[in-house]
């Protein structure tokens, strides 16, 4: 009751004020003179001052540690809050006062109070509704700007939502295919084992057959000398002239011994030595290296490579495939997987019937959107459907000297030397070289426009020899 009696005989809102800072009490201490003033406020103007007196009436306090005025303070709150609650976006926090002014220097709005306060010293406002029009228009290109990073993060959402599904189906693709790829393996393994081991049985049925036949001419053998030795017996028995008769025929008729059967056993090192790497020469008719390989994340949504990744051919119709950043967008273009940046490669191109066509290197950072010509970083040899063109990043385009039709194309690159170079693999005529400075790394590049011919990646017979 005193509370409410003490606030309803309060005059103003200053009364409620410390009279050294002139803000809201907090935390007020109660002097012996009577007078009240915030704990922080009176414990630096004792320190500034090197004396305990009062601030208003400079009365020398007589306790070191005045006491709180618990009844001032629980009524400054409950001024502060009931201000807040009555209108908490537009009154001062610290003040309870309403906030009509814009501190241009702390971005915030203030109050009448604030302005005086040592906080605010030296600082510069503005009338709030002089400051809210200009902020308003920023906050109108800001809202712009937000509103279309809102939309690109949309658009890009879709695009990651693509690239999820488009990952899912290059997954089950590529699983098929590695499944297709060593079905062919292992059924070569099990056709040369197979025929490994019919060789052996076929082997294992002669020898025995052989054998078969040696014994039964031993058997023979056997039995004409148990005949003879019978008959010898029963003739020793007879008188001196049949005797003598029987020595003689066994002289001039003596056989000699059968010979030992050498050859006989299974030709075991024939099946067995070595048999891993015979069988690993024999894959060199199902196995074949191509010198470069397509990278269908680059390749343009209207080609279509082959399941293998060495050839590409031009479709009408745009697939429904991820924008990611390594994929072209405007021209029907398509990358080696695997880029140069030392050494020397070369790889041999059947163009064969494809009316139009280019082929040779890129540099890594050549900008693979949009519809710049291909000028800066680009080394090849082109076919319009007219005539044979060549271009590099120094040189402009010039005609190449081609007298019949080219059915395949040669590039040999040797980036250390700075030397790329493009013939007639089959006729081994040389079109253009190019001389330069490489300084980055360098991909296989293939365009096509031509719906019924494809590019093709010749292959290179691999050869395995023992060291």
């Amino acid at each position: 009751m005193a509370e409410i009696q003490l606030f309803e005989n309060l005059e103003s809102e200053g009364e409620l004020s410390c009279p050294v800072c002139f803000e809201i009490f907090k935390a007020p201490v109660l002097l012996s003179c009577s007078h009240s003033v915030c704990k922080a406020c009176l414990q630096q103007f004792w320190k500034t001052r090197s004396t305990q007196e009062c601030p208003v009436c400079r009365r020398r306090s007589s306790k070191q540690e005045p006491p709180y005025n618990l009844a001032l303070k629980n009524l400054c709150e409950s001024f502060l809050r009931d201000r807040r609650e009555s209108s908490p976006e537009e009154v001062c926090s610290s003040h309870g006062e309403k906030l009509k002014l814009f501190c241009l220097k702390d971005k915030e709005p203030v109050c009448l109070v604030c302005r005086d306060s040592q906080k605010h010293a030296n600082h510069t406002f503005q009338p709030i509704d002089e400051v809210v029009p200009s902020y308003k228009e920023e906050l109108k290109t800001a809202l712009k700007s937000l509103r279309e990073k809102l939309k690109n993060r949309e658009e890009i959402r879709g695009e990651y939502d693509k690239t999820v599904q488009h990952i899912k189906t290059q997954a089950v693709h590529t699983e098929r295919q590695i499944e297709h790829e060593f079905e062919k393996l292992h059924q070569f393994l099990r056709d040369e084992e197979q025929a490994t081991i019919s060789a052996l049985r076929k082997e294992e049925e002669k020898k025995n057959q052989m054998m078969k036949e040696k014994l039964e001419e031993m058997n023979r053998h056997i039995s004409a000398l148990s005949h003879t030795i019978k008959d010898i017996e029963e003739r020793m028995k007879a008188n001196d002239v049949s005797f003598l008769k029987v020595i003689i025929t066994l002289s001039r008729g003596t056989q000699p011994d059968p010979e030992r059967c050498c050859g006989a056993l299974i030709d075991v090192p024939h099946y067995l030595g070595n048999l891993a790497f015979r069988v690993w020469k024999k894959m060199q008719d199902i196995v074949q290296n191509t010198p470069v390989v397509l990278d269908p994340n680059t390749a343009s949504p209207q080609l279509v490579l082959s399941d293998d990744l060495t050839s590409l051919t031009h479709n009408k119709s745009r697939q429904l495939l991820p924008d990611n950043p390594e994929r072209f967008d405007f021209f029907h273009c398509v990358l080696g997987s695997e880029g140069f940046k030392s050494g020397t490669h070369c790889w041999d191109v059947e163009v064969g019937n494809n009316s139009a066509w280019t082929v040779g290197i890129m540099a890594a950072s050549y900008q693979r959107k949009g519809d710049a010509f291909f000028r800066e970083g680009v080394w090849y040899v082109q076919y319009t459907g007219k005539e044979y063109l060549s271009l590099s990043p120094e040189q402009p385009a010039a005609r190449c000297p081609v007298k019949d039709k080219l059915q395949r194309i040669r590039v040999h690159l040797n980036w250390d030397s700075g030397n790329v170079s493009f013939s007639d693999a089959v006729t081994n005529t040389q079109l253009r070289t190019f001389k330069t400075t490489f300084r980055e790394m360098l991909f296989p590049f293939f365009q096509s426009i031509c719906e019924t011919s494809p590019l093709r990646i010749i292959p290179v017979r691999v050869n395995i020899s023992s060291v």
